[in-house]
């Protein structure tokens, strides 16, 4: 969901602007309000345009994540997230180069079960001078050598990584966007306001490389399945929330399944929603009432002290049947812990019966700000 995917569009503090010390070590601005849009409904989405950045708004981010099967036929699960955030003030009140408009961050992150626990890296800068920036009109986001951006073929590219791993991946659609909630205006409370334009592209097909540190060092072919998630608002979540559950799960006939949880202070659920699709295209778009998220077993991080629901079942009403699903996590220590002021979550590959995709669960080892 990220708006959570919150590592996934909303960053919480760091998207208030103050991460890395970015802003902070920034030439200041005015102090005057700065005038976000509001997300409202009836507004169209447009392709390839809404790829690209949306730089008026207060953060929006481009989330993929999959399996990859290795040469071996041994499974790992990748992660790539670029956030952009506009943080307060006025604009073009400061004629300095150095003045930061925009702020980008990229977090990625490999899980490998002979590892045994997820291995991440992370990068951030301030919009300008060539180094980073996040382009309009078609995605195209990068920090230095990282990046994310469409070819001129329609697809997905991708390079991120450092010592530990790295990886350089093709991701191409089979499927049209899928528009969440009404028609790309998604809910996450009761509010009007407490929304995002949302949308995403299940079923990518990926091909690629990954050199890992701890299978030798050696970039290797890989192929795979993958999720993009794009969302972008001003205001996201309703007051009281204190963390969310969101997964993505890619069906091996073609379905896909959006589903999210916002988890008041008492632990139960403030706003629900999501999104089903079938192998025919046809989209049931999930009211709260239609989405469960039930605990079977915990893991506590050794790190945090955190106790994650990492196997929920997942159950969801359609018009003519109910899903039940057993999410079982490919490895248990999949937990995140961002250098970047970000809270700690839970962020791993998930399977289930006819189906793989990643879990996400952000509250648990340390509370989200909203």
């Amino acid at each position: 969901m990220r708006y959570p995917a919150l590592s996934r569009r909303r960053l919480l503090t760091w998207m208030g602007g103050g991460a890395l010390g970015l802003v902070a070590a920034a030439p200041v601005r005015s102090r005057a309000a700065t005038p976000y849009p509001v997300v409202r409904p009836g507004v169209p989405l447009v392709f390839p345009e809404d790829h690209g950045a949306h730089p008026a708004f207060r953060t929006e981010w481009w989330y993929v994540t999959g399996s990859l099967t290795l040469p071996d036929g041994d499974e790992v699960g990748f992660q790539v997230t670029f956030f952009r955030t506009r943080p307060p003030g006025g604009e073009g009140d400061n004629p300095s180069r150095f003045a930061p408009d925009q702020i980008l961050f990229a977090h990625a992150g490999l899980s490998d079960p002979k590892v045994g626990r997820i291995q991440t890296t992370e990068r951030a800068g301030r919009e300008g001078f060539g180094l980073a920036f996040a382009a309009t009109g078609d995605a195209n986001v990068a920090i230095s050598d990282w990046f994310f951006r469409r070819t001129a073929e329609g697809r997905f590219e991708t390079r991120v990584g450092d010592e530990a791993f790295e990886f350089e991946l093709l991701l191409e659609p089979t499927t049209p966007p899928l528009l969440q909630g009404e028609n790309g205006y998604s809910r996450k409370g009761p509010a009007s306001e407490n929304a995002s334009y949302y949308y995403s592209l299940p079923q990518l097909r990926v091909s690629g490389r990954v050199r890992e540190r701890a299978r030798g060092d050696v970039a290797v072919t890989v192929t795979g399945r993958a999720w993009l998630d794009r969302e972008w608002s001003s205001d996201y979540i309703a007051g009281g929330a204190v963390g969310w559950d969101w997964t993505g799960l890619n069906f091996d006939d073609g379905s896909a399944l959006t589903a999210f949880r916002l988890r008041a202070a008492d632990g139960g659920t403030s706003y629900a929603g999501g999104s089903f699709r079938d192998p025919s295209g046809a989209v049931e778009i999930l009211a709260p009432a239609a989405v469960s998220f039930t605990t079977r077993s915990t893991w506590r991080s050794p790190r945090s002290g955190g106790v994650y629901p990492i196997d929920p079942i997942v159950e969801i009403q359609l018009r003519e049947r109910r899903l039940r699903l057993e999410l079982v996590p490919v490895m248990a220590d999949q937990e995140v812990d961002s250098t970047l002021g970000l809270p700690i979550y839970w962020e791993g590959l998930v399977r289930a019966s006819g189906c793989a995709g990643y879990l996400e669960l952000v509250g648990y080892g340390s509370q989200a700000r909203f």
